[in-house]
C-alpha cells in the first residue's frame, strides 16, 4: 500500500530568503482556508520534517477532484533548507541534467541500458550538491559547453528537484493546475511538481 504525496518545490528561492517566505504562504494557505496552525505527524513521513499542518476547511479547492466524500487528505509538511528533492519511490540520483547554458542533455542514467547511475558522470552533480547544501555554493562544469553552471541552475528530470523550500502534500487528491499555477504565483518563483510514495 503506502503512502503518497505531491510536492512542490520553489527551484530559485535562496537558502536566506526561504524560511520567511514559508512563513508567508503557510500565512496564505491558512488565510486561504486550504490549511490551519494545527500540526500532526500522522502520515508525514517527509526529509527532516515530522509533522505538517492539518487540512483546512477548504481544502478540496486545492485539488482537481473532491468528488469523494470519505477523501480525507493528511498534514502538508513544510520543508526549510537546501537540498534536492526526490519523487517516485526514494530514488536518490537524477536521471537526466540540462545545462541551462547550451541546452546539452546529460545522460546520468541510461534508461533503458541500465537503472543506476552512471557514477563518473553523477559524481560531479552529487559533490556539487553537497557543498550547496553545505555552503550555498557548489557548481558542475558542463561537459559539452565546458562552463560552471551552479548545481542549483541545472534544469532536472521532474522527479528529481534542487531548491531550498518544499512542501508536501501527504495524502491529498491530485493538485489541479490552478491551483499549482496560484502557488508558484504566490511564492513569486519557478517550481517544480512531484509525486510520490513512500
Amino acid at each position: 500500500m503506502g503512502d503518497f504525496f505531491e510536492r512542490i518545490v520553489d527551484v530559485e528561492v535562496t537558502g536566506e530568503e526561504a524560511g520567511p517566505l514559508a512563513e508567508r504562504m503557510v500565512d496564505w494557505m491558512v488565510t486561504e482556508g486550504l490549511i490551519t496552525r494545527e500540526t500532526s505527524g500522522d502520515g508525514v513521513y517527509s526529509a527532516n520534517v515530522d509533522e505538517g499542518h492539518v487540512p483546512g476547511a477548504n481544502w478540496a479547492r486545492a485539488v482537481a477532484d473532491s468528488s469523494d466524500p470519505n477523501w480525507r487528505p493528511g498534514p502538508v509538511a513544510v520543508i526549510v533548507g537546501r537540498g534536492h528533492h526526490c519523487g517516485g519511490q526514494g530514488e536518490d540520483e537524477a536521471e537526466y541534467a540540462v545545462c541551462p547554458r547550451c541546452e546539452t542533455k546529460i545522460v546520468i542514467i541510461d534508461y533503458p541500458e541500465s537503472f543506476e547511475a552512471d557514477e563518473e558522470v553523477w559524481r560531479p552533480f552529487r559533490d556539487a550538491l553537497t557543498a550547496w547544501k553545505d555552503t550555498g555554493e557548489g557548481s558542475v562544469p558542463c561537459s559539452a559547453c565546458g562552463a560552471r553552471v551552479p548545481v542549483a541552475e541545472w534544469r532536472w528530470e521532474p522527479a528529481f528537484a534542487v531548491g531550498a523550500l518544499a512542501f508536501d502534500f501527504w495524502g491529498w487528491p491530485p493538485l489541479s493546475a490552478r491551483f499549482c499555477a496560484e502557488f508558484s504565483r504566490q511564492l513569486g518563483h519557478r517550481t517544480a511538481e512531484q509525486t510520490g510514495k513512500f
